[in-house]
């Protein structure tokens, strides 16, 4: 057993020694930064390498969502809290339900704030966490590990494949085991990490800028932007309120003191204010368009000003 797993780890670019940073040790403070940094710069290349791959994983949460489906985020040690992270901010910025993203980690809460690493080691757990959601084929399940190999993420995928589910693997290996378990496999490869097997770095960044794209691109399809604006956005705290009144009086080229009254006319829904404003409609008529268009503004102006 032991000797397999070296063998494992030892087939592995993100396990690799980087030639780069053998000297890191005697170097000044400076030194060790910008090597870190020339490291760091060669992520998002890595990443525009497998885009397609991510295009599919959008397609597949798209779809899973416009079913009542789900996207889930499975991973151990900084990969799950790589995911949890993409997650808890999915609700507050596109005004989805809590529970539409959700981030499993290996050993449950405990583990977003302190290591527990041995959890990851058991194939079982990953189904098990799974089972608890009570997964069905409309879910897309993305297992997350830098090695691709982690047994939490296997066993998890394994089941969620069982189901019907789409399955999607993210790992930072091209021999990632995980991705024989996925319809999917996103696997960016950005090469030995400056202080060695240390993921949470070059992998990490990988994985979050991946999970960024997935639920970014998939939030878009879905209606949640107008042009570039974020107008589900929930105006939960002060910086958000003002946030809210900023999009709309970009959309519409309104004072901030109008913007705000038709926030507060619209329960501060900056979306059905932009409808409201540009569309000339009050807000019942305003809504039925949004819903009319499955809540794409654009397309409900549009549907307005041909019906004119």
């Amino acid at each position: 057993m032991k000797n397999r797993l070296l063998d494992e780890l030892g087939s592995l670019t993100s396990e690799a020694r980087n030639p780069d940073s053998l000297d890191i040790d005697l170097l000044p403070v400076k030194d060790i930064l910008e090597k870190i940094n020339d490291a760091d710069a060669q992520v998002p290349a890595a990443v525009r390498e497998v885009l397609p791959a991510i295009a599919e994983a959008v397609e597949a949460a798209v779809q899973s969502f416009q079913q009542g489906g789900r996207l889930i985020y499975l991973g151990a040690g900084t990969s799950g809290r790589i995911g949890l992270l993409d997650a808890v901010e999915c609700p507050p910025t596109y005004g989805v339900p809590e529970g539409m993203v959700i981030p499993l980690i290996a050993g449950g809460e405990n583990a977003v704030h302190r290591a527990i690493e041995g959890a990851e080691d058991d194939p079982e757990q990953g189904k098990a966490d799974l089972k608890s959601l009570h997964l069905t084929s409309n879910d897309t399940v993305v297992g997350i590990a830098a090695s691709g190999r982690t047994p939490y993420v296997v066993g998890g995928l394994q089941y969620a494949r069982r189901i019907g589910c789409k399955t999607v693997a993210l790992a930072c290996n091209k021999t990632a085991a995980i991705a024989n378990e996925a319809e999917i496999s996103i696997l960016p490869e950005v090469g030995p990490e400056i202080l060695t097997g240390s993921t949470r770095m070059k992998a990490g960044t990988a994985q979050k800028l991946v999970l960024n794209m997935i639920t970014t691109a998939s939030m878009i399809r879905l209606g949640k932007s107008f042009y570039n604006l974020m107008v589900d956005v929930k105006a939960t705290n002060k910086k958000l309120i003002g946030r809210t009144r900023r999009i709309v009086m970009e959309a519409t080229g309104i004072t901030y003191e109008e913007a705000d009254q038709v926030l507060n006319d619209c329960d501060q829904n900056a979306k059905l204010a932009i409808m409201v404003i540009l569309s000339g409609l009050d807000r019942q008529a305003s809504e039925k368009a949004l819903g009319d268009a499955s809540g794409f503004l654009r397309r409900a102006l549009q549907n307005v000003k041909a019906a004119q």
